[in-house]
C-alpha cells in the first residue's frame, strides 16, 4: 500500500483531502450530538472523574451496565485531554478515524483486484456521504466501521497464509489475532458487532469441509486443516478476551453474568416492555415509524393515525388498540396491563398470519434499511415520499436517495458477478448475516448498514476498473 501512496501521490493527497473537507462540512453544519451520546458522555466523566462506570441519576452516580464500555473509554480517552464533554474534539477524532477506513478500504481493493480499484474505491469512501455524516454523530458508528474494515483486512491477509501452510506460523499468528482483537473491538463498541465474528468463523469452517472432502488420506487432512484449525482458535481468543474483564465487572459489581450489554440497553431495574416491543414488530417496516411512535414510548403522546393500516387487521383491533393507547396517553406510560394488552394483540396478530410477521415485514424493514435516503442525521422530513417538505431539504432526501441507490445497486451488480474473486464468500456471508439479523429488529435505522459499506463501496469500486489478473485467484 505505501508504494500505491507513493506511486500516486497526488492523487492520495487531494482525495484525501477532498474527504477531510466534506467531513468537516458535516461537523460544522450537522454535527449530531444526540441522546445516546449523552449517555455515553455521561457514562464516560463518571469513569472518568470518579473511577465509576455509571450514570447519573438524582445526582448520585450509579454502576451500569446498559452501555458496553468501548465508545465510553473513547469519550474517556478524549475528554482526558481536551476536556470533558468537548464533542467538537471527539468529531475531529472521529474524522481521523474515518479516513483511515478509507485507506483500509483501498488496501483491500489493491489487495483483491488491482491498483487501480485501490484508488477508485479510496475515492468512493472518501466522497460518501454516509460515511462523513456518521463521522460528525457523537455515536459508535465511526469506529465500528474502522474496525469491522480492519478485521475484514486482516481476514484476507490471513487467508492468503493458507495457500503456503509453512509460512502459517511466522506470519497468519499474528494476523488471526490481529483480526480477532479487531473483532472483539466490534463488540465492546455494540454487542451486534459479533455477527462479523459470526461470518469470518462460519467461512473458515467452509474452507474446513471444502479441504476435507478434497483431502486423499489422514495425513495430509490433517497438514491441510491444521492453519484453519489455528486460525479459528486464535480468532476466537482474540474476540472474546476482552470482554473478560467487563464481565467479571458485571459479576462483581452488580451481580449479574452479562458479557454483552441487555438486549433493549436497559438497567438492572429497568422493566423491559416486552409486550409493546413484540406488538411493534408486527406492523414495523420502515424508519419512519421508529421515529413516530417507537421512540416516542414511553414519554410523548402517541397520534394512533400515525400508524400504518397494516397495524390493524380489523375494525376490532383497531378499536382495541386505540382503547390501550388512550389509556397510555393519559400518564405517557407502559403499564404492566397496557404492556399486557399490545401483548395479546401481538399474539393474536402473528397467528393469524405468521409469514407476514416472519418473513415478509423482516424483509421490508431490511430493504427499508438498505434503501432509504439515509437522512435520519438531518433535519429532512422522514416521509420524503409525501414530497411537502422544504424545497431545499427536498432535493438534499432525492439526492442522497440518488447516491446510495448507484452505491448498493452497483455493489449488487458486482457480487452477482464475482464469484471467482478471492475471499468473496467472506463478505456475502457477512452482508447476508447481518441483513437477516437487522430484519429481527423493532427499530429499523439505515445506519445499522453502514458496517456493510465498506464491502458496498469494494464491490461498487470493481465495477469502476478493468479487473487484473487478482480477481480471479481462488483460495487453494
Amino acid at each position: 500500500m505505501l508504494e500505491l501512496l507513493r506511486k500516486h501521490a497526488r492523487f492520495f493527497l487531494g482525495a484525501t483531502l477532498a474527504g477531510v473537507a466534506l467531513r468537516l462540512l458535516w461537523v460544522a453544519y450537522f454535527p449530531a450530538v444526540v441522546d445516546d451520546s449523552r449517555v455515553y458522555a455521561d457514562i464516560a466523566g463518571n469513569w472518568l472523574h470518579h473511577g465509576v462506570y455509571g450514570i447519573t441519576d438524582s445526582g448520585q452516580v450509579t454502576p451500569t451496565l446498559s452501555r458496553l464500555p468501548g465508545y465510553p473509554a473513547f469519550l474517556a480517552a478524549i475528554f482526558a485531554i481536551f476536556g470533558t464533554n468537548n464533542f467538537h474534539a471527539v468529531l475531529l477524532i472521529q474524522m481521523l478515524f474515518d479516513i483511515a477506513t478509507c485507506f483500509l478500504i483501498a488496501d483491500l481493493a489493491r489487495r483483491l483486484f488491482s491498483d487501480r480499484a485501490a484508488r477508485a474505491a479510496f475515492l468512493l469512501a472518501a466522497l460518501c456521504p454516509f460515511l462523513a455524516n456518521y463521522a460528525a454523530a457523537a455515536l459508535t458508528e465511526t469506529l465500528e466501521i474502522f474496525f469491522t474494515t480492519l478485521a475484514l483486512n486482516l481476514a484476507i491477509h490471513g487467508l492468503e497464509c493458507f495457500r503456503d501452510s509453512a509460512n502459517f506460523e511466522s506470519r497468519a499468528v499474528r494476523l488471526w489475532l490481529a483480526c480477532g482483537l479487531s473483532v472483539g473491538a466490534c463488540i465492546l463498541l455494540r454487542p451486534d458487532g459479533g455477527i462479523l465474528y459470526g461470518a469470518v468463523g462460519a467461512y473458515l469452517f467452509m474452507l474446513l469441509v471444502r479441504r476435507l472432502s478434497a483431502a486423499r488420506s489422514a495425513e495430509s487432512s490433517l497438514s491441510r486443516l491444521r492453519p484453519i484449525f489455528a486460525a479459528g482458535l486464535l480468532l476466537t481468543l482474540g474476540s472474546f478476551a476482552p470482554l473478560i474483564p467487563w464481565t467479571l465487572r458485571n459479576l462483581h459489581t452488580l451481580h449479574q453474568f452479562q458479557p454483552l450489554a441487555p438486549r433493549y440497553a436497559t438497567e438492572s431495574d429497568e422493566t423491559v416492555m416486552t409486550g409493546f416491543n413484540r406488538w411493534t414488530k408486527t406492523w414495523i417496516a420502515d424508519y419512519t415509524s421508529v421515529q413516530e411512535i417507537y421512540w416516542r414510548v414511553p414519554g410523548d403522546a402517541i397520534d394512533l393515525s400515525r400508524l400504518p393500516r397494516r397495524a390493524f387487521d380489523s375494525a376490532e383491533q383497531r378499536q382495541q388498540t386505540a382503547q390501550l393507547f388512550a389509556d397510555y396517553n393519559q400518564d405517557h406510560e407502559i403499564t404492566p396491563e397496557i404492556d399486557a394488552g399490545l401483548a395479546g394483540l401481538a399474539a393474536t396478530r402473528i397467528h393469524s398470519n405468521p409469514l407476514r410477521y416472519y418473513v415478509w415485514l423482516p424483509a421490508l424493514r431490511i430493504t427499508d434499511m438498505w434503501l432509504r435516503p439515509r437522512t435520519d442525521m438531518l433535519p429532512s422530513d422522514p416521509r420524503w415520499w409525501e414530497f411537502d417538505d422544504e424545497p431545499v431539504w427536498l432535493i438534499v432526501s432525492m439526492t442522497l436517495l440518488l447516491i446510495n441507490l448507484a452505491y448498493v445497486a452497483a455493489a449488487a451488480v458486482a457480487l452477482l458477478r464475482s464469484r471467482a474473486i478471492f475471499g468473496i464468500g467472506l463478505f456475502v456471508l457477512f452482508l447476508t448475516l447481518r441483513s437477516l439479523f437487522l430484519g429481527t429488529l423493532e427499530n429499523p435505522e439505515p445506519r445499522y448498514t453502514l458496517e456493510c459499506y465498506p464491502i458496498v463501496i469494494l464491490a461498487a469500486a470493481s465495477l469502476l476498473i478493468v479487473r487484473s489478473n487478482r480477481a480471479k485467484r481462488k483460495l487453494a
